[in-house]
């Protein structure tokens, strides 16, 4: 077997901090390696939401974007007409 020369010194020093041998942390590594290689299989599909909706902005959003309004001010306006709707009382 070979092993890369830096790799092999970093087991070295972390069995010697640890006060073990080489051959139990290279045994233990290579453990958690099949075990987590069996974990993932065994692990249950994840199933993504994802909406219907089309991609982009609401009409009037994408007006005000082609006249030249920066997005930053148009969620402001959004964030006072929900706060403030009697005065942003004209439909959208």
């Amino acid at each position: 077997m070979r092993i890369d020369e830096t790799l092999l010194n970093e087991a070295k020093a972390y069995a010697a901090k640890n006060g073990r041998s080489l051959t139990s942390v290279m045994e233990d590594a290579l453990r958690q390696l099949l075990n987590r290689s069996t974990e993932v299989a065994q692990r249950p599909r994840v199933e993504l939401i994802t909406s219907p909706c089309e991609p982009g902005y609401h009409a009037w959003v994408q007006q005000r974007l082609d006249a030249g309004d920066k997005l930053e001010h148009i969620a402001y306006d959004l964030d006072n007409a929900e706060r403030f709707p009697e005065v942003f009382d004209a439909p959208r």
